[in-house]
C-alpha cells in the first residue's frame, strides 16, 4: 500500500460533514457498577459477571488478584477464592443506566446514549451555560457523582469516536482542541476501531497504530477493506463527522407511589397500591400495549430497595400486579414482611406486547383460560411458590433436569441455556414418564443367581436376566431385554461430591420398561418408562 505524510492526507481530505464538537460521559465498569447497584453487593468485594461460561466483565478488586476478561469462571474463581459471580444482563445495565440519562438531561440536552455507561452530549450549549467546556465536563461529572457514582470520566474532541478514547484516556476530564483529533488519534492502537477481524489483519501488514492506519491512501483503503474499512480510516483521521442526535424520551408509563408517613403492614400497603395498579394498566391500554413481566421496587424508611421481575403467561391485571406487590412484601424478615416500613413501590413495564395479540376469541379462551384463571386464583391464596409447573432443564441425571417454577413464571434463560448444551453421558431419548422422588432399591441377578456387576474397565459380569425390590416377599421380573450402560462420572476431581454410576434400560416380561441404575455396589430403580 502507498503511504503518504498525514499532513498530506489532511491536506486532500474532503468530508462531507463537519466534525461536531461533542462530549463524552463515560463510567468506568459500568456493568459492574450497575449490578452492584441491583444487588446491593458490598462495597470492595470482587465481582465478575460471566456471559457464555466466560468473565464479561469483572470489578477493580477482582483484576487485582489476577480476574480478567475471556477468563473461564473455574480459573477465575481459582486465582480469587472469594470472587461473586452473577450472569451478564444487558437489561440490568440499561435499567441502573436510565436514572443517569434523566439526570444529564436535567442538566443539559441534546444527550445520546452510545451503551449503558456511554453517553454523548453536543458541547456547544454546555459550554455556553457553564463558562467553557471544561467547566462543563466537571458539572457533568459532578451530576453524576451527586447519583452515587463516582469515577466518571469526560473527553471533549470533534465527533464522538475521538471524545470517547480522550474519555477512556484520562483521569477525570480531557480536552483535545478543535481540529487536533488526529495528533491525539495517532499514537493509539487499531484495536480501538471496535473491528477485531481488521485490527487484526492492520497488525499483520505492520499497521499497529491510529496514525499509520490514516496515513494510507482513501481509495487504497477502500479498494483493500471495502466501505466498512473507509469508514474505520475515516474515523482514524479524526474526520469523524456523525451527529449527535438527542434522545427521544419514552412515555411514562410506571407508577410510583409515595407513603408519608412509612407504612409497615403488608395490607396498607397493597390497599395503597391497587389505584396506581389500575391506572398503571389503564395507561397500557390507552397506548393499545398489554404487560407481560413487570418489575416492583420497593424502598422502605431505611433506605433500603428491593426490586425483581415478575412474569405472566398472558398478561397481567390489577388485582395480580396487587398479589405480586404483596407477594415481594412478604419475602421479608419480619412477622409482618418488612423489615421497616415502606416509604415507596414503583411498578415498571418490563416485557410489552400489542394488545391486539391477547384479545379474546369469540367464544373466549376454552379450557387453557379457565385453568389458568383457576391457578391464578389458588396462587393469589397460597403464594407466589404455592402453585408450581416443571421445566426441564439441563444435565445429566433426571433429578439434575427436574426444575419447578412458579406458575406464570418463565424458566431463567440460563436454564434455556443449559438445557441446549450436548451433555455427554445423558440418557438417550425418550426420557422416562415417571421418576421415583427416591430411588427403590432393587436386586439384579445373572441366569446363575450370580449378582450382576461391572469390572474396573465397565465390564459387565454377566447379563442381567431377572430383577425385584429389596426386602422379602418382593415379586421378581423376568429380563426380556437390556441396553447399556450409561457410565456417569461426575466431580471426579472432588471427592466429597464425585458419583461414578452406570444406568441401564430393561424391559420386564409384562412389557414395562425401566431405568436401573448401578451406584457404586447397589442396584436402585430410579424411573420408569410409562
Amino acid at each position: 500500500m502507498t503511504r503518504r505524510t498525514p499532513s498530506a492526507a489532511h491536506a486532500a481530505a474532503t468530508v462531507a460533514r463537519e466534525p461536531m464538537r461533542t462530549m463524552v460521559l463515560w463510567s468506568p465498569d459500568w456493568p459492574i457498577t450497575a449490578v452492584r447497584r441491583e444487588h446491593s453487593l458490598p462495597a470492595g468485594a470482587p465481582v465478575a459477571l460471566l456471559h457464555k461460561g466466560l468473565v464479561f466483565a469483572c470489578s477493580v478488586e477482582a483484576r487485582a488478584e489476577g480476574v480478567k476478561r475471556g477468563l473461564r469462571v473455574r480459573e477465575a474463581q481459582s486465582r480469587c477464592p472469594g470472587l461473586i459471580v452473577l450472569p451478564y444482563e444487558l437489561i440490568t445495565d440499561n435499567r441502573a443506566f436510565d436514572p443517569v440519562v434523566q439526570a444529564i438531561e436535567g442538566m443539559t440536552a441534546g444527550v445520546q446514549v452510545l451503551r449503558p455507561g456511554t453517553l454523548a452530549i453536543r458541547s456547544r450549549g454546555p459550554a455556553r451555560y457553564y463558562g467553557g467546556e471544561k467547566p462543563a465536563a466537571l458539572a457533568v461529572i459532578g451530576g453524576l457523582a451527586d447519583l452515587g457514582i463516582p469515577g466518571g470520566r469526560v473527553g471533549v474532541a470533534d465527533g464522538p469516536f475521538t471524545a470517547e478514547q480522550a474519555a477512556r484516556h484520562t483521569p477525570s476530564v480531557r480536552l483535545v482542541p478543535a481540529g487536533r483529533s488526529p495528533e491525539f488519534l495517532d499514537p493509539l492502537p487499531v484495536s480501538l476501531l471496535g473491528d477485531d477481524s481488521l485490527a487484526t489483519l492492520l497488525r499483520r501488514l505492520g499497521i499497529r497504530t491510529l496514525g499509520e492506519f490514516a496515513a494510507l491512501e482513501v481509495t487504497d483503503v477502500r479498494e483493500r477493506f471495502g466501505e466498512i474499512g473507509a469508514r474505520l480510516h475515516f474515523l482514524a483521521r479524526g474526520l469523524d463527522g456523525r451527529p449527535v442526535f438527542s434522545r427521544i424520551p419514552p412515555k411514562e408509563l410506571e407508577r410510583v407511589v409515595d407513603f408519608e408517613p412509612a407504612l409497615d403492614r403488608v395490607d396498607q400497603v397493597t390497599f395503597g397500591v391497587l389505584a396506581a395498579s389500575e391506572e398503571f394498566l389503564a395507561g397500557l391500554t390507552a397506548e393499545r400495549l398489554v404487560c407481560t413481566a413487570i418489575r416492583i421496587e420497593v424502598e422502605s424508611d431505611s433506605g433500603e430497595v428491593s426490586g425483581r421481575s415478575w412474569l405472566h403467561p398472558r398478561s397481567f391485571t390489577a388485582s395480580e400486579v396487587v398479589d405480586r406487590v404483596r407477594w415481594q412484601l412478604q419475602g421479608g424478615t419480619t412477622d409482618s414482611g418488612l423489615s421497616s416500613g415502606i416509604t415507596r413501590v414503583r411498578i415498571t413495564p418490563e416485557s410489552l406486547d400489542a394488545i391486539g395479540n391477547h384479545e379474546q376469541g369469540l367464544w373466549g379462551g376454552g379450557p387453557d383460560e379457565r385453568i389458568h384463571h383457576a391457578l391464578s386464583r389458588v396462587q393469589s391464596m397460597l403464594g407466589h411458590e404455592g402453585v408450581l409447573t416443571a421445566v426441564i432443564g439441563g444435565g445429566r441425571t433426571l433429578a439434575d433436569r427436574q426444575n419447578l417454577v412458579a406458575w406464570g413464571d418463565r424458566a431463567a434463560d440460563a436454564t434455556a441455556v443449559v438445557a441446549r448444551q450436548p451433555w455427554p453421558g445423558q440418557l438417550p431419548t425418550p426420557a422416562p414418564a415417571t421418576v421415583f422422588a427416591v430411588a427403590h432399591p432393587v436386586h439384579v441377578l445373572g441366569s446363575g443367581g450370580e449378582p450382576v456387576f461391572l469390572d474396573d474397565r465397565g465390564t459387565l459380569s454377566t447379563p442381567p436376566t431377572r430383577f425385584s425390590a429389596t426386602g422379602a416377599g418382593a415379586q421378581w421380573r423376568e429380563v426380556t431385554a437390556w441396553a447399556g450402560p450409561w457410565s456417569l462420572d461426575e466431580r471426579w476431581w472432588d471427592p466429597a461430591t464425585a458419583r461414578r454410576a452406570h444406568r441401564f434400560q430393561v424391559v420386564d416380561s409384562e412389557g414395562s420398561a425401566w431405568l436401573l441404575v448401578l451406584d457404586g455396589e447397589h442396584w436402585v430403580a430410579e424411573a420408569r418408562y410409562d
